[in-house]
């Protein structure tokens, strides 16, 4: 899978990523921890599968349909005066679907590791706003990004189960990406406890 050129501030895999502070030898005991097992792994690249064609409309249902509603959570896409940012939203909603394809389809080696970091990153105060040049709020803080990983995990169950698959497999597949959401935040939480504590 390379790396796409045509999203704006998407960086995976280039230099432009500091080195995770989390080791590989600690992400695999996270993967043991969560029981991220090759049988898992290869679920979740049948959902890459399933979803790659998706991901616009999934990322619609979460944006528009979802968070738009969540006035806490629609101001982090929002001016500080609460007026639309069309444009930064249009750029985050592309890296938001390619995030759903790494999560299912990239080894989860250095290079995704350190994208996870980078992610977190970009959501605290630290990073935020800083890729788009945009002014919206400071960070999101952590409390609504755990709050809203069930929404997620909920919501993109029928997605996986609009190709026809069996109803075992669309379950091994919810699953699989249930664990890896999972993972990613234990390692996003990583990087708020150590730098951005106060961003809770």
């Amino acid at each position: 899978m390379n790396c796409p050129t045509d999203i704006p501030g998407y960086a995976y895999g280039t230099d432009d990523v500091a080195r995770s502070a989390v080791s590989l030898s600690e992400l695999e005991e996270l993967k043991t921890t969560v029981g991220f097992t090759y049988e898992v792994e290869r679920y979740l690249r049948l959902a890459g599968e399933v979803l790659g064609d998706q991901t616009k409309q999934v990322v619609e249902r979460w944006r528009s349909g979802i968070i738009a509603s969540i006035p806490n959570l629609a101001r982090h896409s929002r001016s500080p005066e609460g007026s639309p940012l069309p444009e930064y939203l249009a750029k985050s909603n592309q890296r938001f679907e390619q995030w759903i394809l790494d999560t299912c389809l990239r080894p989860y080696d250095q290079s995704w590791l350190d994208y996870q970091q980078e992610i977190a990153l970009r959501h605290t105060s630290l990073k935020k706003n800083q890729v788009d040049g945009v002014q919206s709020t400071p960070y999101v803080p952590l409390r609504d990004i755990i709050a809203f990983v069930p929404v997620m995990n909920e919501t993109i169950k029928p997605f996986l189960a609009a190709k026809g698959h069996a109803g075992d497999q669309v379950e091994q597949m919810h699953l699989a990406w249930c664990k890896s959401l999972q993972l990613q935040i234990a390692l996003w939480t990583s990087l708020y406890a150590k730098r951005v504590p106060n961003e809770w």
